[in-house]
Parts: C-alpha cells; structure tokens; sequence
C-alpha cells in the first residue's frame, strides 16, 4: 500500500456520501484509520456527521476531503479549505494507492461510455477470472481495493473503469494502461464554465494514460477537437478499419450503428491489450444495459424501448434514428422528451421533424423548454405517467414507443434508473 493512503492527514471529512463516499470510508478504516477520525459530510443525509460545510470546517477542521464526483470541486468552501492547505483527494485516488500489478483501462465521453464499458466487461470476463469492472458504471473502485485487501477477491489482471468527467477533475494517481473516449457532444453545462472546459476535462484522460488513447471517429465533436490537440497517443478508430473486419462485429447482438461504433472502440482496445479470441466473442454476445435503447418488449403489437439514460441530445437522436430505422411498415415512433432541464441545446433535436410517422410527446418540468426550442410538435404532459397514458389509448400494432428524454429524471424521479422502472411497470400493466 502507498504512503499517500498510510499518511493523509486527519481528520479526514469524505464530502458526500453516495456511493463513492462509503466505499471510500470503508478503504479508510481498511487503512487504519480510526473510525473517529473519518468524519462523513452529505447535505441531504441525516445520517451525516455534518450537513452544513461550515459547521464541517469550523467544528471538525478536517486536513483532509474526499471529494465525491457529484460535489464541485468549484464550491467556494472547497475552494477556501484548498487554500488553506487542506488535502483534496477522492476514492479513485485512494483506490489507486493500494493497486499492485493490474493493468488498466479507462472509458469516458459524453455518451456511450457506459456500454463500451460494458462491452469490454463481457470481452474480459469471456477470458479472465479476477477482472473487475466498475468506477462511474455500477461498483465503486475503492470497493474493489477494499475487497482485495479484505482477501475477498485476488488482485484483477485488468481493471475497466468508466471515468465521468467529474472523476477525472480529481484523480491523481490515477495511470492507466490503455484509454479510450466514446464522444464529445454538450453535457453537463450546469457544472462547466462552457463546452470548452467540459471538453478539456474529458481529454485530461491522455495524460494519464501510458500507451494509447481510442478515439471514435464518429464521435461527435470528438475527432475535430483532437485534432487541435494531436498526440502521437491518440488514434482515430473506425468500424470500417481493416484490423476489424475479420471480427464480424457486424454480428454482434447489440442493434444501431452507433453501438458498431462502441463496438469497434472497444475490439480494437481489445487487440491493443493483446485479449485472445474468445473477449471478441464474449462482445458480441453482449445484449445491451438497462435504461440504454433497452429492449422492454412486445405487446399487442406494439413494441417498446426504455432509453432512460438519454440526458443528452446526441443520445435522443441517436435512440431515435435507431429506432425509427427498424420501425414495423405501417408503424408510428412515439417518442417521449422531457423531464427537467440541464441547460441543454433542444434545438439540437430539430431535425428530427424529418422523420416521418413520428409523435412527439413532451413531459415534465421541461416540457415548455424542450418543446419551444427544439420546435418540434406535439402535445405536453405534467408527468410521464400522464404522458404513457394517452399514447397507450392511441398505440396500434406496429408502433414503436421510445422513452429518450433528453431531460434529467429528477424533477420527479430519484434516478433514472427509477424514471426507466416507472416506465416499464406502465408498459407491463398496458400488458395485462
């Protein structure tokens, strides 16, 4: 174990307690940190030693914050504990100093980086016994760490994270082997001076990373901004590249072209890092995320597609061009856009007024915005529920209903996760 983690100063305040937080404060107590000197802050958790961060700072005077991704960095009262000579690290880094032979891989971008992680997380687990998965997507790496130095789980040979931007802000000790970055599109702007902060924060990735970054070539804005910031690092992945045509990714089960693109990011890091035949074919076989195009299924005719995750206007087109390409003869999209604002460009979506045989139906605290900037037609709904409602009374065999808001779930949901279950619960009483 690095000295980094034996010698943070205490007390130690870990600034919101999602997730990251728990994990983080269990790899503390792992370290010998006495349970009095990890102090635990989280604005809406009663549970929380401290609600308030001045109460934190004056009462408990921490020398050190694990900052959680989902709290800025640019918070004034972190800021002024900074300057006053506080440590600020974060769970990633505290899991980076207890590593010892693992290979690394690191995934970020606006979209799609969940599903190439997971794409390469069922490539490693077609071959190897001890790779571990996690990070942004599903189990924390500090629980990783944790769990080795438990003896719970041997040492991975490769680690797959997916990093979010707000991860990569506060990440030092972070090196990886291999790094890859999905696409660049507005994301996030509630939290970044503009889409060239958000963008520099994304690349940060490159300079952590020890061999080669991925790029894909239809990433968005991606290309067009690596090539105002070349590395011989940097390579530019098409799904139309010889090295991949013998890999027949086109037979793949995951559907869209977008997800040949996740696809080929994903079998070309696969070939960087030398993975048998075997990981292509554990990709392949890979049916897709919950919440992400997911599949929910037919009924009386009609087929439906929870896309929750969608909280950028690059996925709603993505998931609706998708969609709309394997729509029935004869069927209708129903497309449903909404939920709450974060600041977004709506007027992105314009073009989708192209695409015949296509209801939008607005919802949501949004629904107002989304609708007058993007321009689109269509009839607004408070709730989503409202919303399914009168789409179920109007629905014909061969119509495809597809939830891709756009919006965030949190005008009326805990998570998206819990916007897209919503969802699927009316579809199955609609199924009854």
């Amino acid at each position: 174990m690095k000295e980094f983690i034996k010698n943070l100063k205490t007390p130690i305040a870990i600034v919101g307690m999602g997730k990251s937080g728990e994990a983080a404060r269990r790899l503390l107590l792992l370290a010998g940190y006495a349970p009095e000197s990890v102090l635990t802050f989280d604005g809406k958790l009663e549970s929380a030693h401290f609600r308030d961060p001045q109460a934190l700072m004056t009462q408990a005077g921490p020398r050190t914050l694990v900052v959680s991704p989902g709290v800025p960095l640019a918070s004034p009262w972190i800021q002024e504990a900074q300057r006053n000579g506080v440590t600020i690290t974060s769970e990633i880094s505290l899991a980076c100093a207890t590593l010892g032979n693992e290979k690394l891989i690191g995934v970020t971008g606006s979209v799609g980086k969940s599903t190439t992680v997971s794409i390469l997380g069922a490539g490693l687990a077609a071959f190897s016994k001890t790779g571990f998965v996690g990070g942004n997507l599903g189990t924390p790496f500090a629980d990783y760490a944790a769990d080795v130095l438990e003896n719970k789980r041997a040492r991975a040979d490769w680690v797959i994270l997916e990093l979010s931007s707000y991860q990569l802000e506060n990440c030092e000790g972070l090196h990886l082997d291999y790094s890859a970055i999905t696409y660049f599109t507005s994301n996030h702007l509630e939290r970044y001076d503009s889409l060239e902060h958000y963008y520099q924060t994304k690349w940060k990735i490159l300079s952590l990373t020890r061999s080669a970054l991925l790029l894909n070539r239809e990433g968005g804005d991606l290309v067009g901004y690596s090539n105002k910031n070349s590395s011989p690092q940097v390579q530019v992945i098409s799904r139309k590249d010889a090295s991949l045509v013998n890999l027949h990714l086109e037979q793949a089960e995951l559907i869209g072209q977008h997800n040949q693109d996740n696809l080929a990011l994903a079998g070309s890091l696969a070939l960087q890092a030398g993975w048998p035949q075997s990981a292509i074919d554990g990709m392949k076989s890979f049916k897709g995320l919950a919440h992400r195009l997911e599949s929910v299924g037919t009924y009386k005719g009609v087929r439906f597609i929870n896309d929750s995750k969608a909280t950028a206007m690059d996925s709603v087109l993505i998931a609706a061009t998708a969609a709309h390409d394997t729509l029935q003869r004869a069927g209708k999209l129903w497309l449903l856009l909404g939920g709450r604002d974060k600041n977004l460009p709506w007027q992105d979506l314009k073009p989708l007024e192209g695409l015949q045989n296509t209801e939008f139906v607005f919802f949501g605290e949004c629904r107002q915005i989304a609708q007058s900037k993007s321009t689109l037609p269509g009839k607004s709904y408070a709730s989503l529920q409202e919303a399914m409602e009168d789409i179920l009374a109007q629905v014909k065999p061969a119509d495809t209903v597809l939830l891709s808001p756009g919006g965030t779930s949190l005008d009326a949901f805990k998570s998206f996760e819990d916007r897209g279950n919503v969802f699927k619960e009316i579809v199955q009483s609609f199924a009854r």
